[in-house]
């Protein structure tokens, strides 16, 4: 039987800024994987594409399915409809032959459509609800309810995720290197770890995957995850899901960097999410931690977002940089394409594109955003390609009302 596997981002996951601006929710790294893969995983079947915002479509990324009008799924055949933002777990659907929305935690969270059935249109997958005629299946998951949410809940599906997905343990393959806890320590292929190196797997796992190099002078605390090709280049890292290609340096702790990213200098990056081709400039560190320990409100483009969380770092979008010794005030969002430096600290919402030192912020000139954008992707072998550029482009013409005028130079 032909099954389609669909995701989409509802009217909340549209609202997670600074990363729904550039990308779709389910290209976002949890835990050990993208929300994406997580939910391939589960369903058994690749993902065919993203229903979300029109100006994302064709975002491109290696691995990453289309953007998508739900209106062009394929009706030949059972489709599974999906949220972007919940993580399946438990077992899974045997009956795809009977229209059946899907409930975690009492939220309608998707839908199996047997072939014929028509897909929901793009309105109704802004405020999801069960449709009609349609039977009621309960599944166990998690609802990630904010942007927030990927970085408090990381550690848990992390505790969840390298056990389950990552077998053939070889802490006896690290020679040189401490070993703290009984806990379990997975090695990828072509892993290189210098002698030196603490693992402390007290606390949770560890997974170094596929062509990972670790340094001398380096403390892992599980849980963490280190993605293919990605550096470990000496400080302490702790409960922490690093993405592919990453130079990481310092001391990272409860934090997701998404992949693509340099951070390999010095500077404290805690109980933040990074998403992809940032550069954070030596010494670059944020704040966690309010001095009177209260809830942190994260900075956003209508105003400053309740968390609910006493610890909460920073939330910088793809393409941003960081200047050396930039510091970041608790709660602070950086909107995507950002460059911002200087020894004042920026104000805790920076909209997207921004230029400039402290509050002084100007606006980064497309063609220039560009031409960096193009260096950078380069220097990792990848190419920015004409769909990319397109979403990127729209990304910047959408956002200038929050850049202009009175922020114009």
């Amino acid at each position: 039987m032909t099954l389609s596997l669909f995701l989409f981002d509802d009217q909340t996951a549209r609202a997670w800024d600074p990363f729904a601006l550039t990308r779709p929710v389910g290209e976002l790294l949890f835990g050990a994987s993208l929300l994406r893969e997580r939910a391939e995983r589960f369903w058994a079947t690749k993902c065919q594409g993203h229903f979300t915002a029109d100006h994302l479509r064709g975002f491109s990324e290696p691995g990453s399915p289309p953007v998508l009008d739900s209106a062009d799924a394929p009706s030949d055949g059972a489709r599974i409809i999906v949220s972007s933002r919940v993580t399946f777990s438990g077992s899974r659907p045997k009956s795809l032959d009977r229209p059946t929305s899907l409930f975690v935690d009492g939220a309608v969270m998707g839908w199996i459509l047997p072939a014929g059935a028509p897909s929901p249109s793009s309105e109704f997958l802004l405020n999801p609800a069960s449709l009609s005629g349609s039977e009621r299946l309960d599944l166990e998951g998690t609802v990630l309810d904010a942007p927030w949410d990927l970085m408090a809940l990381n550690a848990d599906q992390l505790q969840d995720d390298i056990p389950r997905w990552f077998p053939g343990y070889a802490a006896d393959e690290l020679p040189g290197c401490h070993i703290l806890g009984d806990g379990l320590v997975s090695l990828g292929s072509d892993v290189t770890v210098e002698p030196g190196s603490v693992f402390d797997v007290s606390g949770g796992p560890i997974r170094l995957s596929d062509n990972v190099v670790v340094r001398s002078h380096t403390r892992l605390a599980g849980p963490a995850y280190v993605g293919p090709g990605s550096a470990i280049l000496g400080g302490s890292l702790s409960e922490a899901s690093i993405g592919p290609a990453c130079k990481i340096r310092g001391e990272v702790e409860t934090s997701v960097v998404s992949g693509f990213t340099n951070k390999a200098h010095d500077g404290f990056l805690g109980h933040s999410y990074v998403g992809r081709w940032v550069n954070l400039g030596a010494f670059t560190t944020n704040s966690d931690l309010k001095n009177n320990y209260g809830p942190v409100r994260a900075g956003g483009k209508d105003g400053p977002r309740e968390t609910g969380l006493m610890k909460v770092g920073c939330f910088l979008g793809d393409h941003v940089k960081t200047g050396i010794g930039t510091l970041l005030n608790t709660g602070t969002t950086v909107g995507a394409g950002s460059n911002i430096f200087g020894g004042e600290m920026p104000p805790t919402y920076v909209p997207p594109f921004s230029w400039g030192a402290g509050a002084q912020l100007t606006e980064f000139r497309l063609d220039k955003f560009l031409e960096v954008a193009i260096r950078a992707m380069g220097r990792r072998g990848i190419v920015l390609d004409e769909a990319m550029t397109g979403v990127l482009k729209r990304a910047w013409e959408d956002t200038r009302p929050q850049r202009l005028p009175e922020n114009s130079p």
